[in-house]
């Protein structure tokens, strides 16, 4: 859920580090435990999910069970005690762990699910628009609301980001929210269970040995195998860059709660992805127009930063530097939605190519290796980030505003607009060996069509 990510990506290692005065190096050693213990479990929950059988189906009966335990753990994650101030990183690693392998139970079958809605090469990409349009206007809502009424300014805290005590109340209201999200989209898609495919009859149960053989299976498909380490390489740059753009905004920009709640406008270019992806997707083959998207967002990334070098960029507190930034960031999203709905489809296709090679679907267990890949290599982008912070940017924890100085705002420009997107060319150059076409996709649907239809020959 992409509530979800916004919390751990923005505000956790800020929190942690300027807010409760934890070394930023320990808070994000503690995070990427905790990534690493999650992605471990990622295909043995895809595995477990495809070879379940309950009477609300395999995808969910584990979606519904998985919704309380991860809004309780993400509360206290946000919300710790005061007897274990001297063990921050201790109750980090415990909730940050408690939240993800909670929420795993709940992503994996729903990214599985989405891939058995429909075996159309287009028709995924329109669902999967519709289910990051849904995830974008709640994240506008939320954004905008929590900078508007939780992180507010005050006369000791002008960015209210950095005030320990509105942290309670945004550990209630997003662990509401989370749950509310996790049930709803439960519920409200229950009544597509008698149309999944389910487990065959004669499909052998969960269990290790089984695990070990299907994913043996998966890793031998070429394009699946691309994929993963595409995802390796670009959570790497990813982790990195989303840990560190909550300083960039707080430091560089300086940009206060008020300010900051004008970024949920970035939900915009999200919502024209959607209008348009199809259309570009009728042009180019998926591959190619991920790696254009990825590219642009690469340029769009480094244009406000160069504009402040260049001196040509509007002052910090101004009404004309928020409107730079927003659209920048909304230019961003609309490429990055458009990225997205194109790797996802992409996974999905792959799956195709896998049942007409080995007559097996593996959605969970393909999403469940991928969400893996993505978690423990974002696990160490934020290492990374935390270490950028402490020794190359060398920002002291619980700083006060007085504490940065001007070269320390100068280094997090330049790591965060030049340094760390140059690293997106490893893994478009990955993508670039992904060989499923349009042509392609359609002869193998032809194929497993005909093989799904039943035998009606007479013996």
């Amino acid at each position: 859920m992409s509530l979800k990510e916004l919390a751990f990506n923005t505000f956790l290692l800020l929190y942690y580090n300027q807010v409760l005065g934890l070394s930023a190096s320990y808070a994000s050693f503690a995070l990427l435990i905790a990534l690493i213990v999650d992605a471990l479990s990622d295909p043995v929950v895809g595995s477990f999910s495809d070879n379940f059988r309950h009477r609300l189906g395999r995808r969910h009966s584990l979606m519904y069970a998985a919704s309380v335990p991860f809004a309780v753990c993400i509360y206290l994650l946000f919300s710790p005690l005061a007897a274990v101030a001297d063990y921050l990183h201790v109750w980090l690693l415990i909730f940050a762990l408690g939240t993800r392998l909670s929420f795993t139970f709940f992503a994996v079958p729903w990214n599985a699910m989405f891939a058995e809605l429909s075996d159309d090469y287009k028709e995924r990409s329109e669902l999967i628009s519709y289910r990051f349009a849904v995830g974008w206007v709640v994240g506008i809502v939320f954004v905008f609301s929590i900078y508007s009424f939780i992180f507010v300014a005050s006369e000791t805290y002008p960015q209210g980001q950095l005030n320990p005590v509105h942290y309670q109340r945004f550990a209630l209201v997003l662990s509401l929210t989370v749950f509310a999200g996790a049930f709803l989209t439960t519920h409200l898609t229950r009544d597509q269970i008698p149309y999944l495919r389910q487990p065959p009859a004669s499909l052998r149960r969960f269990s290790l040995p089984v695990l070990w053989e299907e994913l043996g299976l998966a890793v031998k498909n070429r394009n699946f195998r691309v994929l993963i380490f595409a995802v390796l390489a670009s959570a790497v740059v990813g982790g990195t860059n989303q840990a560190l753009q909550i300083y960039m905004n707080t430091y560089f920009w300086d940009f206060s709660g008020e300010q900051l709640r004008w970024t949920a406008v970035t939900v915009l270019g999200g919502l024209l992805a959607f209008f348009t992806v199809l259309p570009l997707q009728n042009l180019l083959d998926k591959k190619y127009l991920l790696v254009t998207c990825a590219v642009a967002i690469m340029v769009v990334t480094m244009v406000p930063v160069t504009l402040r070098l260049l001196e040509l960029a509007p002052a910090n507190g101004t009404p004309g530097l928020v409107v730079m930034i927003v659209t920048a960031a909304t230019i961003s999203a609309y490429f990055a939605t458009i990225a997205l709905i194109m790797f996802t489809s992409m996974v999905a296709d792959t799956l195709d190519v896998q049942e007409y090679e080995t007559g097996l679907r593996q959605e969970g267990l393909f999403n469940s290796v991928m969400t893996f890949s993505s978690k423990a290599t974002t696990g160490a982008g934020i290492l990374i980030a935390g270490l950028i912070i402490d020794h190359v940017i060398g920002l002291p924890q619980g700083a006060q505003r007085a504490q940065i100085t001007p070269e320390m705002i100068f280094r997090i420009g330049i790591v965060d607009a030049y340094v760390v997107p140059l690293f997106n060319v490893v893994w478009l150059t990955l993508v670039l060996q992904y060989s499923i076409t349009r042509d392609e996709h359609k002869q193998i649907q032809h194929v497993l069509m005909q093989r799904r239809k039943p035998d009606t020959s007479i013996g």
